[in-house]
Protein backbone atom coordinates (compact mmCIF):
# COMPACT_ATOMS: atom_id res chain seq x y z
CA UNK A 1 0.00 0.00 0.00
CA UNK A 2 1.16 3.31 -1.01
CA UNK A 3 2.07 5.93 2.59
CA UNK A 4 1.39 9.15 0.49
CA UNK A 5 -2.44 8.32 0.20
CA UNK A 6 -2.54 7.69 4.44
CA UNK A 7 -3.77 11.11 6.14
CA UNK A 8 -2.00 12.24 9.37
CA UNK A 9 -4.76 11.53 11.36
CA UNK A 10 -4.84 8.00 10.60
CA UNK A 11 -0.92 7.01 10.51
CA UNK A 12 -1.31 8.71 14.20
CA UNK A 13 -4.16 6.35 14.99
CA UNK A 14 -2.87 3.45 13.31
CA UNK A 15 0.79 3.83 15.30
CA UNK A 16 -0.94 4.12 18.61
CA UNK A 17 -3.30 1.29 18.26
CA UNK A 18 -0.27 -0.90 16.94
CA UNK A 19 1.46 0.41 19.95
CA UNK A 20 -1.35 -0.45 22.31
CA UNK A 21 -1.77 -3.74 20.89
CA UNK A 22 1.30 -4.97 21.27
CA UNK A 23 1.80 -3.54 24.86
CA UNK A 24 -1.45 -5.36 25.74
CA UNK A 25 -0.74 -8.20 24.44
CA UNK A 26 2.33 -8.34 26.01
CA UNK A 27 0.56 -7.98 29.44
CA UNK A 28 -1.67 -10.62 28.67
CA UNK A 29 1.10 -12.86 28.31
CA UNK A 30 3.06 -12.03 31.23
CA UNK A 31 0.52 -12.27 33.68
CA UNK A 32 -0.79 -15.21 32.37
CA UNK A 33 2.27 -16.87 32.64
CA UNK A 34 2.50 -15.44 35.87
CA UNK A 35 -0.53 -17.59 37.15
CA UNK A 36 0.11 -20.33 35.42
CA UNK A 37 3.51 -20.96 36.79
CA UNK A 38 2.33 -19.80 40.29
CA UNK A 39 4.82 -16.52 40.16
CA UNK A 40 1.86 -14.56 41.79
CA UNK A 41 -0.76 -16.29 43.91
CA UNK A 42 -4.36 -17.40 42.86
CA UNK A 43 -7.60 -16.07 44.49
CA UNK A 44 -8.96 -19.19 43.15
CA UNK A 45 -6.45 -21.80 43.00
CA UNK A 46 -6.36 -23.87 40.20
CA UNK A 47 -7.28 -27.12 41.32
CA UNK A 48 -10.58 -25.53 43.26
CA UNK A 49 -11.61 -24.04 39.52
CA UNK A 50 -13.95 -26.73 38.24
CA UNK A 51 -15.37 -27.45 41.71
CA UNK A 52 -16.85 -23.75 40.80
CA UNK A 53 -16.97 -22.98 36.84
CA UNK A 54 -20.46 -23.99 36.63
CA UNK A 55 -21.84 -22.00 39.55
CA UNK A 56 -24.38 -19.25 38.36
CA UNK A 57 -22.52 -15.82 38.43
CA UNK A 58 -24.33 -15.22 41.89
CA UNK A 59 -23.48 -18.21 43.58
CA UNK A 60 -19.60 -18.31 42.07
CA UNK A 61 -19.05 -14.33 43.72
CA UNK A 62 -20.19 -15.04 47.06
CA UNK A 63 -18.31 -18.45 46.92
CA UNK A 64 -15.42 -17.16 45.96
CA UNK A 65 -15.38 -13.59 47.29
CA UNK A 66 -15.08 -12.29 43.85
CA UNK A 67 -15.65 -8.34 43.07
CA UNK A 68 -17.88 -7.15 40.73
CA UNK A 69 -17.57 -3.83 38.43
CA UNK A 70 -14.30 -2.03 38.70
CA UNK A 71 -13.47 -4.37 42.25
CA UNK A 72 -10.69 -6.49 40.14
CA UNK A 73 -8.40 -3.52 40.77
CA UNK A 74 -7.94 -4.58 44.06
CA UNK A 75 -7.63 -7.70 43.29
CA UNK A 76 -4.65 -6.99 40.61
CA UNK A 77 -2.40 -9.06 43.08
CA UNK A 78 -4.27 -12.14 42.15
CA UNK A 79 -3.04 -14.07 39.59
CA UNK A 80 -6.59 -15.07 37.97
CA UNK A 81 -7.08 -11.18 38.34
CA UNK A 82 -3.71 -9.93 36.49
CA UNK A 83 -5.10 -10.95 33.04
CA UNK A 84 -8.30 -8.20 33.40
CA UNK A 85 -5.41 -6.01 33.52
CA UNK A 86 -4.43 -7.02 29.43
CA UNK A 87 -8.20 -7.35 28.99
CA UNK A 88 -8.80 -3.55 29.75
CA UNK A 89 -5.70 -2.12 28.44
CA UNK A 90 -6.96 -3.55 24.78
CA UNK A 91 -9.99 -2.36 25.11
CA UNK A 92 -8.90 1.34 25.86
CA UNK A 93 -6.34 1.66 23.25
CA UNK A 94 -9.02 3.55 21.17
CA UNK A 95 -9.21 6.21 24.08
CA UNK A 96 -5.70 7.17 23.40
CA UNK A 97 -5.80 6.80 19.87
CA UNK A 98 -8.81 9.36 19.75
CA UNK A 99 -7.19 11.38 22.05
CA UNK A 100 -3.90 11.55 20.13
CA UNK A 101 -6.19 12.58 16.69
CA UNK A 102 -7.64 15.53 18.15
CA UNK A 103 -4.70 17.95 18.01
CA UNK A 104 -4.20 16.94 14.27
CA UNK A 105 -8.42 18.00 13.10
CA UNK A 106 -7.87 20.78 15.83
CA UNK A 107 -4.82 22.13 13.90
CA UNK A 108 -7.31 21.82 10.98
CA UNK A 109 -9.80 23.60 12.57
CA UNK A 110 -11.71 20.53 11.92
CA UNK A 111 -14.21 21.20 14.55
CA UNK A 112 -17.05 18.27 13.77
CA UNK A 113 -14.27 15.74 13.47
CA UNK A 114 -12.73 17.09 16.77
CA UNK A 115 -16.65 16.54 18.33
CA UNK A 116 -17.10 13.07 17.34
CA UNK A 117 -14.06 11.79 18.94
CA UNK A 118 -15.63 13.76 22.63
CA UNK A 119 -18.39 12.42 21.82
CA UNK A 120 -16.57 8.98 21.10
CA UNK A 121 -14.20 9.55 24.06
CA UNK A 122 -17.94 10.68 26.35
CA UNK A 123 -19.58 7.12 25.63
CA UNK A 124 -17.00 4.85 25.77
CA UNK A 125 -15.77 6.57 29.25
CA UNK A 126 -19.29 6.31 30.25
CA UNK A 127 -20.06 3.25 29.42
CA UNK A 128 -16.92 2.30 31.30
CA UNK A 129 -17.74 4.10 34.14
CA UNK A 130 -20.67 1.54 35.04
CA UNK A 131 -23.28 4.43 35.57
CA UNK A 132 -25.37 3.09 33.42
CA UNK A 133 -25.59 -0.23 34.89
CA UNK A 134 -28.71 -1.79 36.17
CA UNK A 135 -29.15 -1.59 40.06
CA UNK A 136 -27.10 1.58 40.36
Amino acid sequence: MNDEHISVEQQRYANWLSRGARSGLLILIVSFLSYVFGLIPAHIPLEQLPAVWNLPAGEYLKLTGSPTGWGWLRMLGFGDFASLLGIAWLSGCSLLCLAVVMPVYAGRKDWVFVGLCVVALLVQILAASGILTVGH
